[in-house]
């Protein structure tokens, strides 16, 4: 486990130290600061994605539509398998985390489904902890994976398949349902859980953004947050988006232990659909603010070619990793 110095105040000073298992991990001595809306400093390059088995960048338009196949009366039947288990994570470059993840990686897979389809989420707990997965939408409680209802919390080394139909039609997510809730949420079981209008949306170039964050040293108090999971890394690796191409961003905030998250893009404005169940969006603007657990899909095109970034518009947030760039092409 991380703790000792690495502080939320000190967490991206050069110097800042942290403990782990016995042995003291330093954060990139060669962090160069950031004329941004930061205070702290940019770490000389981002996480190797080898060293966590998953890219921030791939997650950004990594869909998992299941296994399929058709059903009598020509209903859509998706599968999945979802394996909870314990890994070690670094979140940003020299600082690693203890997480609880589902398949392997943080967040975790994007699930996708068309609405009325029939969904079959076969879930085995292999981590070290009781657990289960809770999702949002419409569903019968034996399947909302809640403790003391149906199969309630899965045991280690146990399985349970959850069923049910997809909807409704809108950007949901899924998340450990156990006790303490605070706890399993924040060491990275959660995920994105999107199900497609019957007609579909328009074509465009779709992102999935979760905003996380992590208590490296468990004192109840973030020191590090970011868009899929490694901080800054979108600073190093910008979002690669065509001009005057439609963007849609599928946001979702399941930062815990902070009350409210928020995400502003400069140079330009979206269009804001709350938790995507509407075709009409609500406002047209260029800050969103989010609870916990609170999701918007956005829509917005770039009508000139360059680099404009990304970030919390908590200041404080994007000094300790969450802010990033679109890289605007031809």
């Amino acid at each position: 486990m991380l703790r000792g110095t690495f502080t939320r105040r000190g967490a991206l000073s050069a110097a800042a130290g942290v403990v782990g298992a016995g042995v003291t991990v330093r954060l990139a001595d060669a962090a160069t600061p950031h004329a941004s809306h930061q205070h702290g400093g940019v770490p000389a390059a981002t996480v190797d994605p080898e060293v966590n088995g998953f890219d921030p960048s791939v997650i950004l338009r990594d869909f998992d539509r299941g296994k399929t196949r058709k059903l009598a009366g020509g209903r859509t039947l998706r599968e999945w398998e979802i394996v909870a288990s314990d890994k070690d994570i670094e979140v940003i470059p020299g600082v690693r985390y203890a997480a609880w993840t589902y398949n392997g990686r943080v967040p975790g897979p994007t699930l996708r489904a068309r609405e009325g389809d029939l969904l079959r989420i076969r879930f085995i707990n292999a981590g070290t902890h009781p657990h289960t997965i809770h999702f949002h939408g419409i569903h019968s409680a034996v399947m909302d994976g809640t403790p003391g209802v149906g199969p309630g919390e899965i045991e280690v080394g146990k399985e349970f398949t959850y069923e049910f139909e997809a909807r409704p039609a809108g950007l949901h997510l899924y998340h450990c349902h156990a006790m303490p809730l605070a706890t399993h949420i924040a060491k990275g079981l959660y995920g994105t859980f999107i199900i497609d209008p019957p007609e579909g949306r328009a074509a465009a170039d779709e992102l999935v953004m979760v905003q996380n964050a992590f208590d490296t040293d468990f004192d109840d108090d973030n020191e590090v947050y970011a868009v899929n999971t490694v901080a800054f890394h979108f600073m190093h690796e910008p979002v690669r988006v065509r001009r005057d191409e439609l963007v849609r961003i599928y946001l979702v905030n399941i930062v815990e232990l902070d009350p409210i998250n928020s995400f502003h893009v400069h140079g330009n404005f979206f269009h804001r659909y709350p938790t995507g169940t509407s075709a009409e969006p609500t406002e047209y603007t260029d800050t969103v603010i989010q609870g916990q657990g609170q999701r918007d899909v956005l829509e917005l095109r770039f009508p000139s070619t360059g680099l404009y970034m990304f970030h919390a518009h908590k200041t404080e947030f994007a000094a300790l990793g969450w802010m990033g760039f679109f890289e605007v092409a031809e």
